[in-house]
């Protein structure tokens, strides 16, 4: 008979496994169990559905291989072959946004080799178009990515 913790731990990564969203690799990247660590609410498949006047909601799981003062988000759409930056997300600051694997506040400075998690909000704007795009995420410190990935969305 299994013990409780046993069975709890299951759990817990059960559901973290359905939690995850369908995101993928950045060209070029290959960054491991990606999407174990991104979630995009109330989003599970791609093409991910971002209906106007809505807020989206992120979680990404990350660990720095190196010391950060300070990390941004990079956020653009591909749209007909042109990179648009993702008005009201990209360039902003998050650490502000940021917690430890435990739940506990975090703030920049950032050390090497401790999980961090940013957890945010967005609004989908209604003046966005009514278009389907691939979204480009990186979270970047002094433009170099530190974890990255993309999603096919549809703004409706």
């Amino acid at each position: 008979m299994f013990s409780k913790s046993v069975v709890v731990c299951s759990l817990l990564a059960l559901a973290a496994i359905a939690a995850a969203t369908d995101v993928l690799q950045c060209p070029g990247k290959n960054i491991q169990n990606l999407k174990e660590n991104v979630q995009l609410t109330p989003c599970k498949k791609a093409p991910c559905k971002l209906k106007k006047g809505t807020n989206q909601h992120i979680s990404i799981n990350f660990t720095p291989d190196t010391d950060l003062d300070e990390i941004t988000n990079h956020v653009v759409a591909d749209v007909f072959g042109v990179e648009l930056p993702f008005v009201g997300v990209d360039g902003n600051p998050v650490c502000d946004k940021l917690q430890t694997a435990d739940g506990q506040p975090a703030s920049c400075p950032l050390k090497a080799g401790t999980t961090y998690t940013y957890k945010d909000s967005f609004p989908i704007l209604n003046f966005y178009p009514s278009i389907e795009a691939k979204v480009h995420w990186e979270l970047q410190a002094h433009k170099k990515g530190v974890i990255c990935f993309e999603m096919p969305v549809k703004i409706v």
